[in-house]
């Protein structure tokens, strides 16, 4: 009877231990400085709208988006941008097919690896 009941408490205090380790990430409720969202593309395109409305929705979950547009060969200068930033986690590209797909194709060089 003493054991079970041993038994009993060392689970519930591994299952304390599991779910603080697993909701501490949760503690850091917004990022603690913007989110840059490079769009590869000129604005009032559809993929700049596209951008807009996904950090109008995101927005009280991860804090501020910023939506900063670098158009010019092909999205190849934003994406570029986004490959050379801190891998920090607070830039971000919204690429399309031809900064990913297409891009490598036309380019005999691309300065990033899509």
């Amino acid at each position: 009877m003493v054991a079970e009941s041993c038994n009993t408490r060392r689970a519930w205090l591994g299952t304390l231990v599991l779910a603080a380790t697993l909701l501490a990430p949760l503690a850091q409720a917004q990022a603690p400085r913007p989110i840059r969202l490079v769009v590869p593309y000129p604005p009032g395109g559809p993929l700049d709208a596209v951008a807009r409305s996904l950090a109008e929705r995101v927005k009280d979950t991860l804090g501020t988006v910023v939506v900063d547009n670098k158009p010019g060969a092909g999205g190849n200068l934003g994406a570029d941008l986004v490959a050379k930033a801190a891998p920090d986690g607070h830039t971000l590209v919204m690429g399309a097919v031809a900064t990913h797909a297409i891009n490598p194709w036309l380019f005999a060089r691309l300065p990033y690896d899509p």
